[in-house]
């Protein structure tokens, strides 16, 4: 549940300009309160509280400027090609500002890890970061999208480029190999989506 401390009259104005209504609040607290899809957004006196399944369009709206965030991402398979699903985790000063996971049906281990990556680069995008650095605990994937390592595989040469294309929206970015334990929590979220089956 995303909260965003900022000017709530300016939200407002930011969100009516996007063509999202905003209605009066329910509660003598409430200043103002606006849907979009399966999100509501709920204004105090100095902060815009996000509740709802899919938070990531009215939080994209309400942030005033880009910023900075560390996105985490990993993939699983079991068997290899076999089940798989992601994780991904973007973070901010903040703290967690998103986190998600899904089964992504029967993948080898390193396609899951780009399924992970070009799901948590779309996430960023739809944010609204201008700047992330990655970290994944993949290092084939990390030197193959850094350009240090090439690969036969053309699903993995495609997934590359999608995940380059996804790049090329954002002003700065970074990758970095991670041992496992600095991605427990993307790990985490991996092998939960493949527990829950």
């Amino acid at each position: 549940m995303p909260v965003i401390e900022c000017d709530v009259d300016a939200a407002r104005d930011r969100l009516e300009q996007a063509g999202v209504s905003v209605e009066t609040g329910n509660t003598d607290h409430e200043r103002w309160r606006a849907s979009r899809g399966n999100a509501t957004a709920i204004a105090y006196d100095d902060k815009v509280v996000i509740q709802g399944g899919t938070p990531r369009d009215l939080e994209a709206l309400l942030r005033e400027d880009g910023g900075r965030a560390h996105v985490y991402f990993d993939g699983a398979a079991r068997g290899n090609p076999g089940p798989a699903a992601i994780g991904w985790v973007i973070v901010t000063g903040d703290g967690i500002v998103a986190e998600g996971s899904e089964r992504i049906g029967r993948a080898t281990n390193n396609q899951a890890e780009y399924e992970a990556l070009v799901a948590a680069l779309e996430a960023a995008r739809d944010y609204g970061y201008d700047e992330v650095h990655l970290r994944g605990d993949s290092e084939l994937i990390v030197k193959q999208v850094r350009g240090e390592y090439d690969t036969n595989d053309p699903e993995l040469r495609e997934k590359r480029v999608t995940v380059h294309e996804l790049l090329a929206a954002f002003d700065e970015w970074t990758i970095e190999h991670v041992p496992r334990e600095v991605n427990d929590r993307a790990d985490g979220l991996a092998n939960e989506a493949l527990d829950a089956a």
